[in-house]
């Protein structure tokens, strides 16, 4: 069993490689978005090949904007929002027989449309308080998705570990798609790869290189115009044992490129902190 608590603030204005001041007169300026995810996770693995992952996230967000942009005019007062609720449901299989040393792998896995998702969740305050948030914004996204992905690891010297994964994730089906107001997040490709250093198994300290492609949401209610790109984070950590069967880990992900499609808000760096139990 696991537990996970992320924090990421998107608080910098970002177009292509660089950060920016403002965007152009008629486009939305947002001023941040806050997010906070509590994940509780149960692993189970009936033999050294299969094992089964079940992660079940809980959203807390805020979010301001102060609408769109007229630069003839002050700026108007921020529209504020939160939410708190449960998020969308990710159950994935993992396959590592195809090599004898069992360091190759395969993933295959769903994610649920369980989270609040449309118009479910609007503004609190402001000019724009009733009106709903985007809904890339929502806590779920309403869409049925299928992640397929890869594993491998292997020993570089006497303490050294490499490892590498990669992940892809496609909307499938969406709850609303009928109704002509649905949403279908963008394919999204990761690339992870890093090393381990392992002299003590007790403290585990690893280094990561994250990369991501998202691409354009699609549907009714997407915002097709700021929701793609590139990005490639720098991510130091540690995973240290506490006792015989509790670990602890955590992690910082600090952003080193991005290239993104319209305006977008970034984080400056994330944070994880998380447990695991093993029974």
């Amino acid at each position: 069993m696991s537990f996970e608590y992320d924090y990421i603030h998107q608080n910098e204005l970002r177009s292509g490689t660089r950060a920016i001041p403002g965007v152009p007169d008629g486009d939305e300026l947002e001023h941040d978005t806050l997010n906070r995810y509590l994940t509780a996770g149960v692993d189970y693995s009936p033999s050294a090949e299969w094992s089964f992952g079940l992660r079940v996230p809980y959203v807390v967000r805020t979010h301001s904007t102060y609408g769109d942009f007229d630069s003839s005019e002050p700026l108007p007062p921020l529209s504020d929002s939160r939410s708190s609720s449960l998020g969308d449901i990710k159950l994935i299989g993992s396959y590592g027989g195809l090599l004898a040393t069992q360091n190759l792998g395969l993933q295959l896995g769903v994610k649920l449309p369980t989270g609040r998702y449309g118009t479910d969740v609007s503004f609190k305050s402001g000019p724009n308080a009733g009106s709903p948030l985007d809904a890339s914004l929502q806590p779920g996204t309403g869409s049925t998705d299928i992640i397929v992905g890869a594993y491998y690891f292997r020993a570089l010297s006497l303490n050294f570990q490499f490892f590498g994964n990669v992940q892809f994730q496609s909307a499938l089906t969406s709850k609303q798609a009928q109704a002509g107001n649905d949403f279908r997040p963008g394919n999204s490709t990761t690339v992870s790869f890093g090393v381990r250093y392992e002299e003590n198994p007790k403290w585990i300290p690893q280094l990561q290189v994250n990369l991501l492609h998202k691409g354009v949401d699609q549907g009714a209610l997407a915002d097709i115009y700021d929701t793609a790109g590139y990005v490639a984070y720098l991510s130091p950590g540690l995973n240290a044992q506490v006792g015989d069967k509790l670990r602890v880990f955590g992690f910082v992900q600090v952003p080193v490129y991005s290239d993104l499609v319209g305006f977008q808000l970034f984080p400056r760096y994330t944070a994880s902190v998380g447990a695991s139990y093993a029974f």
